[in-house]
């Protein structure tokens, strides 16, 4: 395909307009009732054409007054790589009362919505921000950003494909870069302190002996109900590319006072096998979210198995956990000039390989998934390997009971299917 073909293709999905063309009655959506809204991204079933440009919606079976703006985007080969004439709908489901059962909409053409949504915005030649009408979300830092602060003869002093700033729903920042305590954190961010080539380990994590760097765009594109960034980058020891890193964002308008943003990430060796592993004893080595919260001590970490502030004179609080196989984490603060404390939570579907995976989290900041953990694991050439995660924006701080219901409810999004 040349990239003429391609860049229309991707146009044409991004734009999130398609019609639907099926003998008979058109397809349905079923996913399970929840009293939580569900931000849901399901592949389309074959029966659906995208061939011209319309817009389209959810109407449920059992109430046709619900009436739900859905989008269709992109999707995904195994590889990472855009799958051509297929998309992926999208769509935010409206919490429902009652939890019984299962709820079904068909999907109907509508008329074009001209309520504003979400939309890319260059920064400059390093960065691309993300904006809910006026609203920013979060930036992707495509090119190396410069920790000025940072001694220029430390090897943690550049930095490039990661996101940050990842902003709350009143406006704050959550994320820290290039933070005194560890200039290694980089606001949302994937690294290994251990990466092994050809019989020999390199350090991801704190140092430049592995870096990534931009390759090329994979499609970009936005509308009413979610925006979808797709990009290719390289991991490099000295000028040997020795990964390929395919990465898609998903980022879904706002329900509930929560945001998601859902993250698949599909590693490929060029030529040889790569393994990754996660620092003995402490696990990490993978997704991490570095919060903004330190030197401030008033951070409480909430997962499965509890809500915990911090303890203990050092850095380091009594409370934090390692090499601790959670579904999912969250950090709550105080933001200056946020009128409430608010957070965020990082969450690990339960398909995920090796589920729950190990984490590391840190009352000063950083929530890191430690995946593939201290065992590690060898991705061979040829045999792309993928996870996902998603990333909870919420506006005010959830207790331990809330956000267990809304994983459940993310959860159970990952049953929905065509009929």
């Amino acid at each position: 395909m040349t990239f003429s073909t391609f860049r229309t293709l991707a146009l044409t999905l991004l734009l999130g307009v398609f019609s639907v063309v099926r003998a008979g009655e058109p397809p349905v959506l079923v996913l399970p009732a929840s009293d939580v809204a569900l931000s849901v991204a399901v592949p389309l079933p074959g029966s659906v054409r995208i061939d011209k440009l319309s817009s389209c919606k959810l109407v449920e079976i059992d109430d046709a007054a619900a009436s739900i703006p859905a989008q269709v985007i992109p999707t995904a080969e195994s590889d990472g790589t855009t799958a051509e004439g297929r998309g992926r709908l999208v769509a935010v489901i409206p919490a429902r009362k009652s939890t019984a059962g299962k709820r079904r909409f068909r999907l109907l053409a509508a008329e074009p919505s001209e309520q504003g949504g979400l939309r890319f915005e260059e920064v400059d030649e390093r960065s691309l921000k993300l904006l809910d009408g006026r609203t920013p979300v979060m930036v992707y830092n495509h090119a190396a950003i410069v920790g000025e602060h940072v001694p220029p003869s430390d090897s943690r002093r550049e930095r490039a494909c990661y996101i940050h700033p990842l902003w709350g729903l009143s406006g704050e920042v959550l994320t820290d870069d290039f933070p005194k305590d560890h200039f290694h954190h980089h606001g949302v961010f994937w690294s290994w302190p251990y990466v092994g080539v050809e019989g020999k380990e390199y350090d991801m994590w704190s140092s430049d002996a592995v870096t990534p760097r931009f390759v090329r765009w994979i499609c970009r594109g936005s509308g009413p109900v979610a925006a979808v960034l797709a990009v290719e980058n390289g991991w490099f020891i000295g000028e040997k590319k020795v990964m390929i890193e395919r990465v898609w964002m998903r980022t879904y308008k706002v329900c509930g006072a929560m945001r998601a943003i859902d993250l698949d990430f599909t590693w490929t060796p060029t030529d040889r096998p790569v393994s990754l592993r996660g620092r003995g004893g402490k696990s990490y080595g993978g997704l991490t979210m570095r919060l903004a919260v330190w030197p401030r001590r008033d951070a409480i970490v909430t997962t499965p198995r509890g809500a915990a502030g911090h303890e203990g004179e050092g850095l380091a609080s009594k409370t934090d956990l390692s090499n601790t196989p959670l579904p999912w984490a969250d950090i709550s603060t105080e933001i200056p000039g946020c009128p409430q404390r608010s957070g965020a939570a990082l969450f690990v579907p339960p398909e995920h390989p090796d589920y729950p995976p190990t984490w590391l989290t840190r009352c000063y900041g950083p929530l890191c998934i430690g995946w593939p953990g201290v065992k590690g694991r060898t991705i061979e050439p040829g045999e792309p390997c993928s996870v996902s995660y998603r990333i909870l924006v919420h506006e005010k701080e959830m207790t331990l009971a809330q956000l267990q219901h809304v994983y459940d409810g993310y959860a159970a999004a990952g049953e929905a299917g065509w009929e």
